[in-house]
């Protein structure tokens, strides 16, 4: 005998719920938050910039049909395209993730939050400029501040307590749920039709983490997340029609997200929406690494070094041990062949061994030319990782959340070299001071990898100035970065 499901369409999931409400009524006050963002904001597009010069990267950016330009449309900076919100919304994403070198948040789920950066500059860009063209006041670069905020808590608060990857799915589900949250109330959304964006996005079909773990890690792990910013807008933008949602799209018995994708858990939250992610993201500020790897990639810096004090080459060594936290085990510890650059930056073994080698850890050695060396390969099968479980506890620990690794050599004749352990990366909250400078000085290098002299400090005028950029609408901030 069947048993009659009720036809009675429910009342939103909670979930949905708070979302929107945080989106349409928290005011940000943390100065530290935004300070945080300004730093977020140029270091994110100086990734993108990196980025443009690799054709790998350049080739899936610009129009779906060559040639198109949009009147009014938003602009991808660095370059000479001008698009709609959805097709601008992959390519600044797909710039910014290109380089596995923006910021990163580290929990049950890790992600990068300024991944969301594509749909909002994206969507506010376009928004000023018709607003412009309409005789009506532009956004400002203060509204596209507060959205990284927001986007980057949405996303990252619901990471804290729930592991997407330990169900294989990746985790720019939350980069297009936080996206299609704030690109909503851009948009003006009312409460339930930014409901009914969210709960569009959680309905869509998740991206599987296949294109980031052996056999298959390729470049799509690079432009997943402007793919899944840029679907954001355009579930916003379906939403503003006036279409209508899902409203128990998490918790319907047998086809909700909790019973068809996360086993039947309702998601746990370790705390209310504020403004703590941004607070305590992670930069990715010396090296363009998988950020599991950071402190291991810094260890092995200053081994390189004791190397030639001692008179030592790599040839010399028998071992290299990484100890290490759970996370970097299932994420990076990786053996065999490595077949392409994708392949390569979420390897440990080969993060560790160029520092190793060369004493150096760019965008450009993951490439084939660099990656040919047969050093490389020799040494990785030497290094191997075991885990600490108090470096674990001490990942997941809120108090906390480092990122510990420490590399001992020993050598062929018996010998070792004194272990160097690192616990937190440069980038991290608890070295900012030390890391502020310097990520000040990859934005400089970054914009010399695009643009003349006078345009650099043009850019930089703005960019070092919170007041400044705050007031500036979003287009005129925007053509800074035109080509």
């Amino acid at each position: 005998m069947s048993t009659l499901i009720s036809n009675i369409r429910p009342q939103p999931d909670q979930v949905l719920l708070d979302i929107a409400d945080y989106v349409l009524e928290y005011q940000v006050t943390s100065e530290l938050a935004c300070e945080t963002a300004r730093h977020c904001l140029i270091d994110t597009l100086g990734c993108g910039l990196e980025a443009l010069e690799y054709p790998a990267c350049t080739k899936l950016l610009g129009p779906i049909v060559p040639g198109t330009v949009v009147p009014h449309g938003a602009k991808v900076p660095g370059t000479p395209y001008q698009l709609d919100p959805v097709q601008a919304a992959f390519s600044i994403g797909t710039m910014i993730r290109w380089l596995d070198f923006n910021d990163t948040w580290l929990a049950a789920e890790w992600g990068h939050p300024s991944d969301n950066l594509g749909g909002i500059l994206a969507t506010a860009d376009w928004l000023a400029r018709n607003a412009v063209a309409a005789g009506k006041k532009p956004l400002t670069m203060k509204d596209v501040l507060t959205a990284m905020i927001k986007a980057h808590e949405i996303q990252g608060c619901i990471a804290l307590e729930n592991s997407f990857n330990q169900v294989g799915l990746d985790h720019v589900v939350l980069v297009k749920v936080a996206s299609t949250a704030v690109v909503a109330q851009m948009l003006g959304l009312s409460r339930e039709e930014i409901v009914n964006a969210v709960s569009l996005a959680w309905v869509d079909g998740q991206s599987l983490r296949t294109y980031r773990h052996a056999p298959n890690t390729g470049s799509r792990k690079s432009w997943a997340a402007g793919d899944a910013t840029s679907r954001a807008v355009r579930l916003a933008l379906i939403a503003k029609t006036g279409e209508m949602g899902c409203p128990s799209v998490l918790t319907a018995k047998g086809w909700g997200f909790y019973d068809v994708l996360f086993q039947g858990r309702p998601f746990k939250f370790q705390r209310p929406y504020g403004s703590y992610v941004m607070e305590h993201v992670l930069f990715k500020i010396s090296f363009p690494a998988e950020f599991h790897s950071q402190t291991a990639v810094e260890a092995a810096m200053t081994l390189n070094a004791r190397l030639g004090q001692a008179g030592r080459t790599v040839d010399d060594i028998e071992r290299v041990t990484i100890r290490t936290h759970e996370a970097c085990i299932r994420i990076i510890d990786k053996k065999g062949p490595l077949n392409n650059p994708a392949d390569r930056d979420h390897c440990i073994q080969y993060m560790v061994a160029l520092p190793l080698i060369f004493g150096r850890l760019t965008a450009g050695d993951y490439e084939d030319a660099v990656a040919a060396d047969p050093r490389i390969d020799a040494l990785r099968e030497k290094i191997v990782c075991v885990e600490d479980p108090q470096f674990t506890r001490d990942y997941h620990d809120p108090g906390k959340r480092s990122i510990a690794n420490a590399l001992t050599i020993a050598f062929k004749d018996g010998t070792t070299l004194e272990e160097v352990a690192v616990e937190y990366p440069i980038g991290h909250k608890r070295r900012r001071k030390e890391g502020l400078p310097l990520l000040e000085a990859k934005f400089r290098a970054n914009l010399a990898r695009r643009f003349p002299k006078k345009q650099q400090d043009a850019i930089l005028a703005v960019s070092l100035d919170p007041q400044a950029l705050e007031a500036l609408p979003v287009h005129a901030y925007v053509d800074l970065y035109a080509m």
